[in-house]
């Protein structure tokens, strides 16, 4: 696992103004090319794309996870530990309304992993998550 590819991600938002201003400005992220309709972002080395579509962003439905309830559609990376820690950091000091605040999942057990839930301006959820032990990441009960 020591050399992953990029992922490539496209997801729809509601404005592309929006958008960009969150994940330029709160997220740190990079852009590559864009138009009137989409924006490449660089998120964390990969390629996520934001198609302006609001007649397709809705709420999510959620999943019971370790007792909180997970948006089913979300996506996210996972951070180094201590990078997590300072991302949490900064998002609690800007104020981010998180719909799962950072917080250990499956303490003590197989997977256990540092984990946040928050909602970008149009809706789409965003997990990021950590691991003190990268050879969790797939770890089962």
């Amino acid at each position: 696992m020591d050399s992953l590819n990029p992922f490539h991600l496209a997801f729809p938002v509601k404005d592309l103004s929006e958008t960009y201003k969150f994940y330029t400005d709160v997220l740190g992220c990079a852009t590559g090319r864009r138009s009137d309709h989409w924006i490449d972002f660089d998120f964390f080395g990969h390629q996520v794309v934001a198609h302006l579509k609001p007649e397709v962003v809705s709420e999510n439905k959620t999943n019971a996870v370790d007792g909180e309830n997970v948006p089913v559609r979300h996506f996210g990376v996972i951070l180094e530990w201590q990078d997590w820690e300072k991302l949490s950091e900064r998002l609690k000091s800007i104020n981010i309304t998180f719909i799962i605040e950072p917080q250990i999942r499956f303490k003590g057990k197989p997977g256990e992993q540092a984990t946040m839930f928050f909602l970008d301006p149009s809706g789409n959820a965003l997990e990021f998550k950590a691991f003190k032990d990268k050879s969790q990441i797939f770890a089962t009960e």
